[in-house]
């Protein structure tokens, strides 16, 4: 798979854009391309950070996610404001990262973001577009021997909860066959 992509920010080169930040990373590092520091207040609106890029993956079975960087996330609080950006094979536009301060109001933890520095990341992945069929209700065989009951889901959101799927086992403990 080839990605035509397009440098709109000179700058990019110095701080070593395009790169990995290792050999067998999946994510290509996106650097905020701002003018100056920038000061991300603890809940507030979401704001827009160009990436300096532009491309075009053009191939309608690959997509691209901009995700967070985990460190930025689990120790600054410095997430994506739409918590995944999803990026189409047709959309030519420039990259921009939605950066959000996940931090509580009261805590005072502003994020200072500053030219160049990596703040997330972009995923290349394939999609699968299935054949979809329209049913009125789902054929209920195949559902019962799959999913063993013919009610699953029908709690809702999170219905499998959150207990270890054996019991009897504890994790990081294997039984020997």
């Amino acid at each position: 798979m080839k990605v035509e992509l397009q440098i709109l920010d000179p700058r990019l080169a110095g701080w070593g854009f395009p790169s990995w930040g290792s050999k067998l990373a999946a994510g290509l590092d996106l650097h905020a391309c701002l003018d100056g520091p920038l000061i991300v207040e603890p809940q507030a609106a979401a704001v827009l950070i160009p990436a300096g890029i532009a491309f075009r993956i053009g191939d309608p079975d690959w997509c691209a996610v901009v995700l967070p960087r985990s460190g930025l996330g689990h120790r600054e609080g410095l997430v994506l404001g739409n918590a995944v950006g999803l990026i189409d094979a047709d959309y030519e536009g420039p990259c921009l990262i939605s950066a959000w301060n996940r931090n509580p109001p009261q805590s005072g933890r502003t994020i200072t973001v500053r030219p160049g520095d990596r703040i997330a990341q972009l995923v290349f992945t394939r999609i699968a577009r299935p054949e979809l069929a329209i049913v009125t209700a789902f054929s209920s065989k195949e559902s019962q021997e799959q999913n063993r009951s013919p009610t699953r889901g029908a709690a809702g959101f999170g219905s499998t909860g959150v207990g270890a799927a054996c019991p009897g086992r504890l994790p990081g403990r294997h039984s020997s066959l």
